[in-house]
């Protein structure tokens, strides 16, 4: 075991949060993760009801929260509450101010966890009230900013939260996805990892086989930075932000031609959602980070957790006698 102020607070056994991923981040997946010892959040996404409801019937364990995209759920602020009552373990906030629903979450007495992409962004997470700051680094999955790497962005957070307020929990994303990610996070000054791509490849995750094929047989430079899918599905996003995913022909017909791609919305649309649901990641998108290099398997997501675990004690392990004689 390892222990942190991470595992202490949220009376885990180890140091890893997973991703609030939509749609991979399904009840079984987050319930499957909080019973290996670690924290799983449920993924609330663009704060889609029916998606919630769903899964929220899914979860079978007690200790599971959940996150949103911030600016999305900010327009259904009933929805968000009835989150915090379902799932006080913890609430994430990703992407765009958290001011409005932070005030909600620290009223409701939840623990506030705020990812950020820049220093500036995890001074406001502090200034309103987070309890866990997560520095993601733009080799992530999914949405973020093209901006800090994890490994430059990490310490910076880890300092600044350090002077300002230390009670301050820091987590690290972004190419994390074993146990030596994990082991070099907490050298760098993290209380812990939030980890999505490696579990967006496990037996629970709510995704197609077939894109869990491509991710394993896939390397870590066949990713890229793109808005294609934002623009086909009507999705605002604020300025900056673009998603990383699996490059595929779809990708590579429209990136670049975004001004073009947004007359054809519709269109395109219509066969990206037939797309998703055939199975076929020439056309439908595969949202992971550039640690996809890392993964070889789907295993359960348990697994995962323990072989993150063995990892990183091992390398830690490692240094510890040599340290002692120093």
């Amino acid at each position: 075991m390892i222990s942190t102020r991470l595992t202490q607070f949220f009376g885990i056994e180890h140091p890893i949060i997973l991703a609030p991923m939509t749609p991979a981040a399904g009840g079984a997946l987050a319930s499957a993760v909080s019973q290996a010892g670690a924290l799983g959040l449920l993924g609330g996404g663009y704060a889609d009801r029916s998606w919630y409801e769903e899964e929220t019937r899914n979860i079978t364990h007690h200790r599971v929260g959940c996150g949103f995209i911030t600016w999305s759920a900010e327009k259904d602020l009933e929805l968000f509450d009835r989150a915090l009552t379902d799932r006080p373990t913890a609430m994430m906030l990703s992407f765009s101010d958290p001011g409005l629903l932070a005030a909600r979450v620290k009223k409701a007495k939840v623990p506030l966890i705020c990812q950020v992409h820049t220093p500036e962004h995890a001074r406001r997470a502090i200034d309103v009230g987070a309890d866990v700051v997560v520095a993601q680094g733009t080799e992530a999955g999914g949405h973020g900013l093209d901006e800090y790497s994890t490994m430059s962005l990490l310490p910076l957070v880890v300092d600044l939260a350090a002077k300002h307020s230390p009670h301050v929990m820091v987590g690290a994303a972004g190419g994390i996805a074993d146990g030596r990610g994990l082991a070099a996070a907490l050298e760098l000054g993290a209380d812990g990892v939030l980890m999505g791509t490696r579990f967006w490849a496990t037996q629970e995750a709510l995704i197609h086989p077939a894109a869990k094929l491509k991710v394993v047989a896939a390397d870590g430079d066949q990713t890229i930075r793109t808005s294609v899918y934002d623009i086909v599905r009507q999705k605002e996003w604020p300025r900056g932000y673009t998603g990383r995913l699996l490059r595929n022909a779809f990708i590579e017909k429209w990136h670049g031609r975004e001004a073009e791609l947004q007359g054809l919305r519709a269109e395109e649309l219509l066969k990206v959602e037939e797309a998703w649901s055939a199975g076929d990641y020439d056309t439908a998108n595969v949202t992971v980070g550039q640690a996809i290099g890392l993964v070889h398997d789907v295993p359960p997501a348990a697994e995962v957790v323990a072989r993150i675990m063995l990892q990183a004690s091992r390398v830690i392990g490692k240094f510890a006698p040599r340290a002692a004689n120093a």
